[in-house]
This record gives structure tokens, C-alpha cells and sequence, in this order.
């Protein structure tokens, strides 16, 4: 069975024309906005109140800026500015915890054998290095085989 995998997710759909939900949204609460400044003002306040509440309208619902809505620039903009100038690393120095143990606690950690753990040397390291590079097409014996040919 196929499924229908959707390609263009971040287009938002257009419902009125050109418009999209977010826009028409965005443009009827403007309109909303300026028929109160209608009723409120006399028409040269009215005028200028409306353009700027028009235009302000129109930058919010279609301006983008790098290929995102205007809304969430503005958003990432004052988060941006509310946030302090300077970052300043504040060092604490390393602060010593001390762990009292009781004598029982003392016995049983001593009872576990200890194991020192192989060295490493610069040469196993360098084999593994070439094997996982090499998505293990050498193996150690080809690397020595390798080395004896170079020497000889």
C-alpha cells in the first residue's frame, strides 16, 4: 500500500484566494481595530490611526524575513534584545565533598580484587584507527603483513 508523503509542509494552505487562515485572521482583526478608532476619533486622527494600524496589519501578515512569517522574527527579535549583552563566566572553584564511611562500609569496599587495566600502546591504537577508517578491510595481520613488505 502508498501512502501520499506531503512535500510542502511549510507552505500554509490558502483558503480566501491568495489569503491564508493566518492572514485573514491577522487582516480582520485590523479591520476590527480600525472601525473602533472609526467610532472613537474624528476623521484626521481616525486617518492616520487607521494607516498605521493598516500597515502595521499588512507587514504582519505577509511580510517575510529569511523565509520566515514576520510574527516570528518579531518574536526571535525581542527575545534577542531582552536578553543580557555580555555573558560573563562565573569560575567556581572545585568544592570538595567529604563522605564519612562506617567500618562496614570500609570492609566490604576493600574485599573486591583489583585489576589493573592494559596498557595501550600508540601502535594498537593506530591499528585501530586504520581498521574503523577502513571499514575494517585491513585486519591486524594484513597491517603487519604491511609492515614487513614496506621494511624488507
Amino acid at each position: 500500500m502508498q501512502y501520499v508523503v506531503p512535500q510542502f509542509i511549510e507552505v500554509e494552505s490558502k483558503v480566501i484566494g491568495p489569503i491564508s487562515v493566518r492572514q485573514f485572521i491577522i487582516l480582520l482583526f485590523a479591520s476590527g481595530i480600525i472601525f473602533i478608532w472609526y467610532s472613537l476619533f474624528s476623521s484626521i486622527i481616525f486617518v492616520v490611526l487607521s494607516l498605521v494600524t493598516a500597515a502595521i496589519a499588512i507587514v504582519f501578515a505577509f511580510a517575510k524575513v529569511n523565509s520566515q512569517p514576520f510574527h516570528a522574527f518579531a518574536l526571535s527579535l525581542i527575545q534577542t534584545l531582552q536578553r543580557p549583552k555580555l555573558s560573563v563566566w562565573q569560575h567556581q572553584g572545585k568544592q570538595q565533598i567529604v563522605v564519612k564511611m562506617s567500618q562496614a562500609d570500609k570492609k566490604d569496599k576493600g574485599q573486591g580484587k583489583f585489576t589493573p587495566k592494559p596498557n595501550v600502546s600508540a601502535e594498537h591504537i593506530a591499528e585501530l584507527s586504520l581498521i574503523v577508517d577502513t571499514h575494517g578491510k585491513y585486519s591486524p595481520e594484513d597491517i603487519e603483513r604491511l609492515r614487513k613488505e614496506q621494511s624488507s
